[in-house]
């Protein structure tokens, strides 16, 4: 058998399939086998090349260089070890920093050099790091890090240790300050970069294949003696485990950084008049809010047309209410949920955060996303999202739609009442505009974890209980034969909770309803919420707490009448 041809300086051997690829094609494809998709590593000067609008970055940091504190020698001194890292990648350091624009926004990126050995934390690299995010706070720009770090050096010992409590302690004082922070996570990032900065971002991005975790996989077969997984602490494996929220291929990654940057530089700028289909208000864009003026209905008619197959899902809504949706995912506890949706959105010039339900339209997705019932780690994903949108002043818009939260056995285990009862309390203290929509079902606790709302509306043929007919049949009435008493009797129908103050508006549904028109249905949506954004921004963050909290202190209350509540347009 023939030995295969060996790699030179016009061809290179691709280390994921073994190829031979050449060259210039190499470099024109960014580094990327074409053959494989293997993504080579990049030197931090290419990153920085590759992300940063030419000319616009100045470099900073570079007298913070490598102290040999401990005399460290194993098979060569650390001084020399040091010298070698210098001459592989041509830096002083094993991190570059600069400020610079992404097309076109500011930004502060801090770029880690495998090249430098491997990349490794040690009292430079922490300096540098904390540098840039100190810059970051300065300047009010996000700052952008891209990892590629083996872990904490050994030759500096504790010191090296004490850069993830160093670092860690600069990203607590940006999401203190509500400012940016973006991880780009490269092959490969370990210890002691992802046990500290590398995974504290508030977005965090891989690139395909990255290898990215604590410990080592030789070291952790060694300590467990057990197989590992297939694609155990690659990227794919981090996002189906909700540890990052994106995997982007190197080609997209100026694109989807760009978007992620502009919808957060371009958060507090709405556009002052609302905008529907032509420019031109249609009859049924504004929300009823009188009872008297909806029908009486059969309210098992009602839950049937709630529960079609064919009505908006959350992501039908996100194609066509907003500009443009950028979807993030993982709870960074161990679960993405696809039950539950979310992301940044733009709303007719103003950045959001959106959260709701997704069940499906066919069998397969259906049965993927569970029906759209929600294990806690999409609850826990929904609260981080709660989270994003008050460290970043956004507003939050939900999309409600479920038949209750799942009630299986691994659910209890993982506390499904918790992570039901810390959304409510995350909502009701939410210091922006927080308008709620109920699209569907809303199905006890497992829907108003997303509900709590300065604005809740619903479309006629939603509905919104404590539980579903054929559960409160089941319970009261013995077996499930009651279900068309029960509905009637739990008033769950849009015109009985626009009375009794649950909802402040309800949204009348085109032609046969929602199910037969997605486009007329999201566009009386759409214009619903930028109305009520419109009016709740006008509101300062207490007040909005406080209109919030009055808007459900008021219900049992014997002394107020819930039909004089905090209901549509007013505090």
């Amino acid at each position: 058998m023939a030995s295969p041809p060996l790699a030179t300086d016009d061809w290179v051997r691709c280390t994921g399939c073994g190829e031979l690829v050449y060259r210039r094609r190499l470099d024109r494809l960014l580094k990327v086998c074409p053959d494989c998709g293997h993504h080579f590593r990049l030197r931090a000067r290419e990153w920085l090349d590759l992300l940063l609008d030419p000319g616009s970055g100045v470099r900073f940091g570079e007298e913070v260089v490598p102290e040999d504190v401990l005399g460290f020698v194993d098979s060569k001194p650390y001084p020399e070890r040091i010298a070698e890292g210098r001459r592989r990648s041509g830096n002083s350091a094993a991190a570059l920093c600069a400020t610079a624009r992404l097309e076109g926004v500011p930004i502060v990126i801090a770029a880690l050099d495998f090249a430098f050995l491997g990349g490794s934390i040690g009292g430079a690299v922490g300096e540098l790091i904390s540098r840039a995010a100190r810059r970051a706070l300065e300047d009010r720009v996000p700052l952008l890090i891209v990892s590629a770090s083996g872990g904490a050096r050994m030759q500096e010992g504790a010191i090296a240790l004490m850069q993830l409590a160093k670092t860690s302690q600069e990203m607590a004082r940006l999401h203190a300050a509500g400012v940016l922070v973006v991880n780009l996570n490269t092959d490969p990032t370990y210890g002691g970069a992802s046990a500290s900065f590398a995974m504290l971002g508030d977005v965090i991005i891989a690139e395909p294949g990255a290898r990215i975790g604590f410990a080592g996989p030789e070291v952790i077969r060694q300590t467990i003696r057990q197989q590992l997984p297939d694609r155990f602490q690659t990227a794919e494996f981090l996002w189906e485990n909700g540890q990052i929220d994106l995997v982007v291929p190197r080609e997209e990654l100026r694109t989807v950084l760009s978007r992620l940057l502009r919808l957060h530089s371009l958060a507090a700028r709405p556009r002052l008049r609302p905008v529907v289909s032509g420019d031109t208000a249609h009859a049924g864009d504004t929300p009823v809010t009188d009872p008297a003026l909806l029908p009486e209905r059969d309210p098992a008619e009602i839950v049937a047309l709630a529960r079609d197959l064919g009505r908006p899902t959350m992501r039908d809504y996100c194609a066509y209410v907003f500009d443009d949706f950028l979807e993030l995912h993982g709870d960074r506890q161990g679960g993405d949920d696809p039950a539950i949706v979310g992301g940044l959105a733009r709303l007719n010039g103003r950045t959001v955060v959106t959260i709701g339900h997704q069940k499906g339209h066919e069998v397969g997705e259906l049965v993927r996303r569970n029906f759209g019932m929600p294990q806690p780690w999409g609850y826990h994903k929904a609260h981080r999202l709660m989270d994003h949108a008050a460290r970043f002043g956004l507003p939050l818009v939900t999309f409600v739609d479920t038949p209750g939260a799942y009630p299986g056995i691994e659910a209890e285990q993982r506390g499904q009442a918790y992570a039901i009862a810390r959304c409510i309390m995350r909502m009701s203290e939410l210091p922006v505009p927080v308008v709620c929509v109920v699209t569907g079902e809303g199905g006890s606790g497992g829907a108003l974890a997303l509900a709590v709302g300065n604005r809740v509306l619903i479309l006629e043929n939603s509905y919104f209980s404590v539980i579903s007919p054929e559960g409160c049949s089941t319970i009261l009435f013995g077996d499930r034969s009651a279900t068309q008493r029960a509905a009637e009797q739990l008033r769950l129908t849009p015109r009985d909770l626009l009375r009794l103050g649950i909802v402040d508006g309800v949204l009348e549904e085109p032609g046969d309803g929602a199910h037969t028109q997605h486009t007329a249905t999201a566009q009386r949506v759409k214009s619903a919420l930028i109305q009520a954004l419109d009016e709740l921004s006008e509101l300062q963050p207490t007040q909005l707490v406080d209109h919030r909290y009055q808007r459900y202190a008021r219900f049992g209350d014997p002394e107020l009448r819930l039909t004089k509540g905090l209901g549509h347009g007013g505090h």
